[in-house]
């Protein structure tokens, strides 16, 4: 096979290659022969099919799946005669040769020159769980099944206050008429730093007018940048109730004997679960950093970066979708202002899998199956979770492509200057 190339760009390459006719219709005799042989069409017998009527109703399908993987097939064969290292996915147009010749565009792998990690200056953190981390997080898991109880004392940090609110703006009063109501914990910085110490002390049915200062971008225009008279009236104080820490509590999240000490034991082995990735995430931004400052100068395949800007894109849009907000028209420009991160990004990428190649890194089995059997025991039926991911190709390479990245970084780590420094978990955890 014969398969010329072109530079049109320092990273673009233009791949001319033609598919062979004769393996081509080789094929489609072949499929359609096997087809003729097991199918089952009405008024024929097993086998006796014509081969017009297999012809007729196969013929495209096959001659397309044909065409498909003879393209792939010719298309990897060019790419391995010229030595290509090719990123992302080829453009692939038809040719001007006739019906079988096609042009193929790809971007290659800079080149990176020679990359000495042990130039690179890297912290290394390390954290540890402790008695009192388990304890901080049996409080949070109490708080999250608290319950509040109306109290006729004044309110105070951590009551829950059902609040009514007014505000006078000169001679203009929100809302016009009646007030605006919603409910608040004191303490957690859920309204202005002066309403809330405003409402501390009131009880139910009290008021109070407060001199609030609104800042200069607030969302309301009309007390944007000014000090506005807002009245404030409690309409319920109500405190907390905390779930004792026994044996039905216990029970209630999965430990079935309901004993403290096994209950300790599976907090502390989540926490761990937490903090090995907290870690992980830490030393792959540290590295990241690194090899950015380090190879920032080297030019980044064009349109590998825009489509990784258009997915970053992407991402973010969903995620406000899932907040329940509205996205709006989104610009056709909208991906530029990503271009800047994922140019980074796709540096980072690169330079990982150019250590792999280069110093013959191999994804470790034991290192993919501990990855694999932790995600898979924050879940009721762990061993059902494993079965997905080896039944599932497309789940399984997804993990092969993070625990391989997770592999490279710490062999970068551990080759470059490195620090070593000590958290504690709560600043460990802290994105």
């Amino acid at each position: 096979m014969q398969a010329s190339i072109e530079s049109t760009g320092n990273l673009e390459r233009r791949l001319s290659f033609s598919l062979p006719e004769d393996r081509l219709q080789s094929h489609i005799v072949g499929r359609l022969g096997e087809i003729a042989r097991t199918t089952r069409i009405k008024g024929f017998r097993p086998g006796k099919v014509p081969a017009k009527v297999i012809e007729q109703r196969f013929g495209a399908q096959v001659r397309g799946e044909a065409l498909d993987g003879l393209l792939r097939e010719t298309f990897d064969a060019a790419v391995r005669e010229h030595d290509l290292r090719i990123v992302g996915s080829p453009r692939i147009d038809k040719g001007d040769e006739g019906e079988f010749s096609f042009v193929a565009t790809v971007e290659v792998v800079p080149d990176f020159g020679d990359i000495d990690v042990s130039k690179l200056t890297v912290v290394r953190h390390s954290a540890e769980i402790t008695d009192a981390d388990i304890d901080q997080m049996i409080e949070n898991l109490q708080n999250q099944r608290r319950t509040w109880a109306p109290v006729s004392r004044g309110a105070q940090d951590g009551d829950l206050v059902a609040v009514e609110t007014w505000s006078q703006a000169g001679e203009e009063r929100l809302p016009a008429e009646g007030t605006e109501k919603g409910s608040i914990v004191l303490g957690q910085g859920m309204m202005f730093d002066t309403i809330e110490k405003g409402l501390v002390g009131l009880a139910k049915g009290e008021e109070k007018t407060l001199d609030v200062e609104f800042p200069a971008d607030w969302r309301v225009p009309v007390l944007a940048g000014k000090t506005v008279q807002v009245t404030v009236k409690v309409a319920e104080v109500s405190e907390p109730v905390v779930p004792a820490v026994d044996e039905a509590f216990i029970k209630s999240f999965g430990v079935k004997g309901g004993d403290v000490e096994q209950f300790r034991s599976d907090i502390r082995a989540n926490l761990e679960r937490e903090l090995k990735g907290a870690l992980m995430n830490r030393l792959r931004r540290e590295v990241g950093e690194q090899l950015i400052a380090a190879y920032s100068s080297v030019e980044m395949p064009p349109r590998l970066v825009e489509n990784e800007a258009r997915a970053m894109l992407a991402q973010q849009v969903e995620q406000i979708r899932r907040n329940g907000q509205n996205v709006g028209e989104i610009p056709a420009d909208a991906h530029e202002g990503f271009k800047d991160a994922a140019a980074k990004r796709v540096l980072v990428g690169l330079l990982v899998g150019e250590v792999a190649r280069i110093n013959d890194l191999r994804l470790e089995a034991k290192r993919l199956n501990e990855t694999m059997r932790l995600i898979a025991s924050t879940y009721e039926e762990p061993e059902q979770v494993i079965e997905m991911y080896r039944n599932d190709p497309q789940l399984m390479s997804g993990l092969q492509n993070r625990v391989m990245e997770e592999q490279v970084i710490d062999w970068i780590a551990e080759r470059a200057q490195h620090t070593e420094e000590k958290l504690s978990f709560q600043d460990a955890i802290r994105q």
